[in-house]
């Protein structure tokens, strides 16, 4: 079965800086998208950042600029890159992969079991 786990995540003072990391593991034949969401207290899952097959990448506007997401093709890998960092990022956040184990399957969504990003003075 395909996995993902996120690392990276902890205790961060505002303006600090976090990289979180979202390995892959399992049967994989491509990936098209991978991105990651953060879901905060009292409030819904929303998305942070993607990035597609072609390096694309698309952003929340609450953290362009200060975000950056990049992906390793080479170990399935995604990382997101978290600078300025304010109080109102502090949620879990779940890396996600659009994915096909095998050629003639379609692409299906997996998740990661999310990381906690707390950012306290």
């Amino acid at each position: 079965q395909v996995q993902l786990v996120e690392s990276g995540g902890g205790l961060v003072q505002p303006g600090g800086s976090l990289r979180l990391s979202c390995a892959t593991s399992g049967t994989i034949f491509s990936i098209n998208a991978m991105g990651w969401y953060r879901q905060a207290p009292g409030k819904q899952r929303e998305l942070v950042a993607t990035i597609i097959s072609s390096g694309s990448t698309n952003y929340a506007d609450s953290v362009k600029g200060r975000f950056t997401i990049s992906r390793d093709n080479a170990k399935n890998t995604v990382y997101l890159q978290m600078n300025s960092l304010k109080p109102g990022d502090t949620a879990v956040y779940y890396c996600n992969a659009q994915l096909r184990m095998y050629p003639t399957f379609p692409y299906s969504t997996y998740w990661g079991q999310g990381t906690q990003v707390t950012v306290s003075s």
